[in-house]
């Protein structure tokens, strides 16, 4: 039985941090083993292209029972509103958007997930019979680490700013 329907999460925190400041800190996924709880480790694979739409980076992630690597490709990198990739080009977008807070003191930061058919046919392919359950597992996975995730970001980010940097600049 074919699984057709795109999975997806998202979460909001608001950081006392520029959406401009955020971006430059998340956009940076040499530091993404900071906030994440599975993804240990990432750098670009073309220093030259870091950042932009179209370049790719690997990420190193790591759980107890299981490591491994994947490339992803960044579809979005518009600076104080939106960084995204896709992982392995076409199976699960990861986000971050940015949006300024009423009252002009920080930022609305949503990090946002979704399993895309091309993941969940690659999904059925590998895994067989065993591929709702694993779909299941990867999905539990986002949903646990979204909100860690997210306070993660707002604790160094605030902790910047409190430390001297411009984090509202």
């Amino acid at each position: 039985m074919s699984e057709t329907r795109i999975l997806s999460h998202q979460e909001s925190v608001i950081v006392e941090a520029s959406a401009t400041f955020l971006y430059d800190l998340l956009s940076d996924i040499t530091r993404t083993g900071e906030w994440s709880p599975v993804c240990t480790s990432c750098w670009w694979d073309d220093e030259a292209e870091a950042g932009r739409v179209g370049s790719w980076f690997t990420g190193r992630n790591e759980l107890p029972h299981r490591t491994w690597q994947t490339r992803s490709e960044v579809v979005t990198a518009e600076r104080g509103r939106e960084f995204a990739w896709v992982v392995g080009g076409s199976f699960v977008r990861w986000g971050f958007s940015f949006t300024a807070t009423e009252n002009g003191t920080g930022s609305v930061l949503t990090e946002s997930w979704e399993f895309l058919p091309d993941g969940i046919a690659m999904f059925e392919e590998k895994f067989g019979e065993d591929a709702h359950a694993q779909i299941t597992d990867r999905t539990q996975q986002a949903l646990d680490g979204i909100p860690k995730t997210l306070a993660a970001i707002k604790r160094i980010a605030e902790v910047s700013r409190g430390s001297g940097e411009q984090a509202l600049a």
